[in-house]
């Protein structure tokens, strides 16, 4: 019974996908509400606090658990391993105002398509529907079961053939009412958020109330001046973080909102076509393209016609793409699966630009209504910007670790202070003040703020660099990363492709090769039509657009394309384009080339296809060009050379692009409709017409840059789309596989029948011909990367990739930490690889293009798009230099900006517990500080050094190990108590020795000096005081010691922390911070050293004998020399803790690092021209869920 309840109460919202989330039942009581309120009160409003910060506290105070069927809130879980809570009303949509014919349907469903969520969620006879509203996402409880559903969507059960009957009349007035009501909107509606409640959420940060209580605690106390200059930097800093986020707000308001009214035209059943505010979009609706631009305001899934549209918006390349209508089978397949995992070239995305409409036999073109509002495309990547992914990053939490280690020394100090007054028989008030005073000096509520400076700083500086980031936080992973996976074409290599040559097939044997550019043009052959027809240019204002490839390729033929607007009438283009020769053509006798149909490429299918028409002419004929492999596996075998593999290798192992043609001439009747035409049917038994060779030149600063992330031991590793010994060539030609390393081909095949799947180790054979590589080199590739001693590099294709995943998932990390080349890799393949190197702790960067890599972009630690924009939704971080320098220089701000983080941190620290050490010693004899004391040591030298110490730049050499990545590391751990125990034993020694000069005495009333050099009267121990308000300040040769000892102190360990080389510039590069460290030193001196009574008077200080003074400056210098020595020579010595582990045995726990020792011992690793296969037993077969889901995608 009890599990029953347990299953009722709970269950997963969006289940699988990427933002998974837990959900909870519970019900509001009114006399829990009632206490919770009275507890409200009598705490002054700080349990309401507690529940603002803790949201789950809050529900399970007011409510009691129950099944989500009765619930009327509900607390929602990430999955994650950060498990944030929220909670939200379940409400009520009403059905019944809208006066709807009940049973107008024959099995009285509200509306027509009988699998539609919204017939299962209506409580009927009510017609009332329970919802939910989690993120901008509309769900609504499905009754059938028990489970809250996504609304705002077509069912993805659908079938082909069930939208086009279901919805390709639209839908009927009542549908759409019923529809509206449920869905909502068709927006993507952001809200400009009101000053005062960005204000509100600010300064309820936990960091503020405590800044709220430290300063009313000090405000109590008379530190009037430090308060207010502390008041007036936290009003900046929020007044400067709410103007960003309200800038921010406005902008992404003022992206979206002009697309939220946009004017369609909707088919009705009962009232046809009609013009009506795209807002009133539902899920089903019939829309009309009616030739004109159009900004899409909805996902929508095309039934008729075809469509070019830039997709720049989504893919940051504004290369339009063609859009070809769904076809019309009876498959019983959903009509995702039925498109080959490839059903994006049916959809119209939300956000992306209609620039033209071809139509077909029947009129304009039309597309059904898929998703709308924050369903869609453009909402979902809204919804990442509004609500991104907390980044996992150790710094932070361990930042949070540290502040509670620092709490614990605090209520230490606490509870000394109570005893110490307590058994001074103090009043209570000054008890209570005088210890919180202690406990809130070990905190400096600066700490979360000064994680974040060294961050913007380096913000800044990339800026300059013009390399841009929408996620400031990911800066500080950046310097950890030591694996960057590169894209090939327009990454590493130039974007442009030229053209090199062709090798026309006849007979089944490869002719001689055209070389490009040649004085004699192309002859005219089955081999120059493909290359006329067989692409996706279009022609738009009088300019050719289109992929860059096809573009060379159709220049090589010197054909001319026809402009298709010239031929546009009121509702659009016939879905033709004519291709003519031009005049430097070879001569044709043909007058041009229709192109009737296409089937477009995608990098799932490797291949694209059109079918053609001579002018004139009744014959049909088809051209398909793409992946040799894949296109040679559709050609008739007697039409393919019997060399032809041994060609496509010789080129491709040559760095060249290879593209390959085929022809079939098509039996078709006259007046065919071609949207009928089944791919599957057309696309087979080709005859094989030849080679495209296209060259593609590594970029100018690729080998630069390569080498300078193998010096830093950083891995280079490829993920390209195309042709795995093209891949291969570059990746040696640039330097990610030395000279004399061995490539081992990994093929992995699928089970077939009853032979298991199998995996094949290949020694790619021009490496044979390295072999006899002197030692030195071989030593040399040894070392360039991190903990690596192997020789070897491994290289695979996505199939066999995919492959490996599903059924040798064991050997995948044996593979990946040897892994540099992974060709014909799907989208989803790279997102799917990326998680598979973080699963083995490696610190991932990712560079791309933008357009295929978005996944993998948003996957990596780090996602760099080389892309003109200012700032590309696809990935945190965007560089309009489109080439891989951005790389090296965004690790090395990141190390920068990692260091900086730190030496804030352990500077704040010890600026903290300075001042607990000097208060706690002067509190033994129940003093205090003065007011100016405390202003100087934390406005002009602590508040400065916060923002300035992190202005030093990143070095520009890249040192081959990374920064630590943790705050409880040794070296750091270990600098900080060391540098405690100096600042205790000099305050400590100051404290004691000043008791035994023989001028001392306990308290003093006169503060001048006598000839003598001592102080005159003293007055009697009987006056001894605190400093607090109303109180005469008290004058001590303690507080005269203490003050000089800790305030210099602060300035030591500033400088001391400000650490330049591996990872920054020298200190004395960072001006502003040098002269502010100097000037700080000065004003303390003088305020020491100066006989001067208004200066003695102020500071609240003693005349010391000169001598003293001495004493204390050398013991300052002892410090100095002590605390530099030990940071410097001791804990920032790389070889002296590298010894040290070796000593200790100690060893990384990184998964990376194990694997890379084990393979190490292991003689039969790696395997070469061997073959395996997988176990029988099913417990080794493994499915990535992460890479089936991005597939699906």
């Amino acid at each position: 019974m009890e599990e029953k309840l347990w299953g009722d109460h709970c269950g997963l919202l969006n289940k699988g996908e990427d933002n998974e989330l837990e959900i909870f039942g519970y019900k509001s009581q009114g006399c829990r509400k009632a206490l919770c309120i009275a507890g409200y009160i009598l705490s002054c409003g700080a349990l309401l606090l507690l529940f603002y910060w803790k949201p789950e506290w809050d529900v399970w105070a007011n409510c009691t658990r129950c099944s989500l069927e009765e619930a009327d809130i509900v607390l929602l879980r990430t999955t994650d391993e950060f498990q944030r809570y929220t909670w939200k009303k379940v409400t009520w949509i009403d059905l019944s105002t809208l006066a709807l014919p009940i049973g107008s349907n024959s099995d009285g469903t509200l509306v027509a398509d009988k699998d539609s969520v919204i017939n299962r969620a209506v409580m009927k006879p009510q017609l009332k529907v329970r919802c939910i509203q989690v993120q901008k996402i509309r769900y609504i409880w499905d009754f059938s079961v028990k489970e809250f559903r996504k609304v705002g969507s077509l069912e993805d059960s659908n079938t082909c053939h069930s939208i086009h009957r279901k919805f390709g009349a639209g839908l009927t007035r009542e549908d759409q009412k019923i529809r509206q009501l449920v869905c909502g909107p068709n927006a993507i509606e952001v809200e400009i958020h009101p000053v005062w409640k960005l204000l509100f959420k600010e300064i309820l940060n936990p960091f503020y109330v405590f800044q709220a209580f430290t300063l009313t605690l000090w405000l109590s106390q008379g530190y009037i001046e430090y308060s207010v200059a502390i008041i007036i930097l936290s009003i900046t800093s929020v007044g400067l973080t709410v103007y960003d986020l309200r800038q921010q707000s406005t902008k992404l308001h003022s992206l979206v909102e002009e697309h939220n009214k946009v004017q369609v035209t909707v088919c009705t059943k009962s009232e046809g076509f009609k013009e009506m505010e795209s807002r009133y979009l539902v899920p089903g609706d019939m829309l009309l393209l009616d030739g004109r631009k159009l900004s899409l305001p909805c996902d929508a899934v095309l039934i008729d016609g075809s469509c070019i549209v830039n997709e720049g918006m989504l893919t940051g390349e504004s290369i339009p793409v063609t859009k070809t209508p769904l076809p019309l089978t009876e498959s019983p397949m959903p009509w995702k699966a039925h498109s080959e995992g490839d059903y994006r070239r049916h959809v119209l995305f939300c956000g992306t630009e209609v620039i033209q409409t071809k139509l077909k036999g029947r009129g304009p073109a039309r597309a059904v209504v898929l998703q709308t509002g924050f369903n869609t495309a453009k909402g979902d990547l809204v919804r990442s910007i509004l609500y991104p992914k907390p980044v996992n990053f150790r710094l932070y939490r361990d930042a949070f670790k540290f502040i509670i280690g620092l709490s614990v020394v605090g209520l230490f100090g606490l509870i000394y202070t109570v005893c110490v007054f307590v058994s001074h028989e103090k009043p209570v008030a000054d008890v209570v003040v005088m210890s919180l005073l202690l406990f809130t000096a070990t905190v400096p509520p600066a700490i979360p703020a000064a994680l974040t400076t060294g961050t913007v700083y380096a913000q800044r500086r990339l800026k300059k660099k013009k390399i841009f980031c929408i996620s400031p936080q990911r800066i500080n992973i950046c310097g950890q990363i030591n694996l960057v996976c590169f894209d090939k074409t327009g990454t590493l290599t130039e974007d442009g492709l030229d053209l090199w040559g062709v090798i026309p097939s006849q007979g089944s044997c490869f002719q001689e090769i055209h070389k490009f550019p040649s004085s004699t043009p192309l002859p005219w052959g089955p081999l120059c039509r493909a290359m006329a027809t067989c692409h996706s240019l279009v022609v738009l204002d009088q300019k050719i657009h289109g992929d860059p490839l096809d573009l060379k390729m159709f220049e090589g033929t010197h054909w001319e394309i026809e402009d298709s607007s010239t031929a546009q009438d009121g509702a659009g283009v016939a879905d033709t384009c004519v291709v003519r020769p031009g005049p430097n053509a070879s001569s044709a006798p043909v007058e041009g080339i229709v192109i009737l149909h296409q089937f477009p490429f995608s990098s799932g299918l490797q291949r694209m296809s059109v079918v053609s028409q001579k002018i004139g002419e009744e014959q049909y004929d088809l051209y398909m060009k793409g992946a040799p492999e894949m296109v040679s596996s559709f050609c008739r075998q007697d039409t393919v050379p019997a060399d032809f593999l041994k060609v496509l290798k010789t080129y491709t192992s040559q760095g060249f692009r290879v593209i390959a043609l085929a022809h079939k001439v098509l039996n078709l009747g006259k007046d065919v409709d071609m949207s009928n035409l089944e791919r599957e049917e057309a696309e087979s038994g080709l005859e094989f017409l030849g080679l495209l060779v296209m060259e593609n030149c590594l970029k100018q600063e690729t080998k630069t840059v390569l080498q300078e992330l193998a010096a830093a031991r950083i891995r280079s590793v490829m993920v390209t789309g195309d042709n795995l010994q093209t891949a291969v060539m570059v990746a040696r030609n640039a330097g990610m596989i030395h000279t004399g390393s061995k490539v081992i081909l990994v093929e992995a095949n699928e089970p077939e029948g009853s032979a298991p799947a199998s995996i094949t180790w290949r020694l790619a054979e021009d490496c044979k011909a390295n072999t006899a590589v002197p030692s030195e080199v071989c030593a040399e590739e040894k070392i360039t990367l991190e903990g690596e001693t192997s020789n070897f590099h491994f290289a695979m294709n996505g199939k066999s990739y995919q492959v490996i995943i599903k059924h040798f998932y064991s050997l995948l990390p044996k593979i990946l930490v040897n892994a540099t080349v992974f060709a014909r890799m799907s989208p989803g393949q790279k997102s799917s690889l990326v998680e598979e190197f973080q699963k083995l702790n490696y610190y991932v960067g990712m560079c791309g293009d933008g357009a295929n890599d978005c996944g993998a972009l948003k996957t990596a630690h780090a996602g760099i798009s080389l892309s003109e924009q200012e700032a590309s939704v696809a990935s945190p971080f965007t560089s309009q230099i489109p080439n891989i320098q951005c790389v090296p220089e965004l690790i090395r701000e990141g190390r920068a900006a990692l260091v900086a983080s730190f030496g804030v941190v352990k500077y704040l620290t010890l600026y903290g517990l300075i001042q607990f050490v000097g208060t706690a010693l002067l509190f033994w004899q129940l003093q205090v500080f003065g007011n100016y004391q405390y202003l100087i040591q934390d406005v002009v030298i602590t508040l400065l050094v916060c923002l300035t110490m992190s202005l030093t730049e990143a070095y520009p050499k890249l040192a081959p190990y990374r920064p630590p990545g943790q705050l409880m590391s040794p070296p750091l751990l270990l600098s900080i108590i060391l540098n405690v125990c100096f600042t205790l034993t000099l305050q400590t020694c100051g404290f004691l020795l000043v008791k035994q000069q023989p001028w001392y005495v306990e308290l003093a009333s006169q503060r001048h000096c006598s000839p003598g050099n001592q102080t005159l009267s003293s007055s009697s121990p009987g006056k001894n005081s605190t400093s607090s308000s109303g109180q005469s300040p008290v004058l001590s040769y303690e507080d005269t010691t203490l003050w000089p000892l800790s305030s210099i102190n602060c300035i030591i360990v500033a400088f001391v922390f400000s650490k330049g080389k591996p990872f920054r510039k020298p200190i004395y590069t960072n001006y502003v911070f040098s002269v502010l460290l100097a000037l700080q030193l000065a004003v303390c001196l003088f305020l020491f050293l100066a006989d001067i009574e208004a200066v003695y008077s102020s500071m609240q200080l003693l005349c010391t004998p000169v001598i003293w003074r001495v004493y204390i400056l050398l013991m300052l210098l002892l410090t100095f020399c002590v605390s530099f020595f030990t940071e410097d020579v001791i804990l920032q010595n790389k070889h002296l803790w590298l010894l040290i582990k070796a000593w200790s045995g100690y060893q990384s726990n990184s998964p990376y690092q194990k694997w890379q020792r084990m393979l190490q011992r292991d003689p039969s690793w790696p395997p070469v021209n061997t073959k395996d296969l997988a176990a029988e037993s099913m417990d080794e077969i493994y499915i990535n869920p992460s890479y089936e889901h991005s597939e699906e995608d």
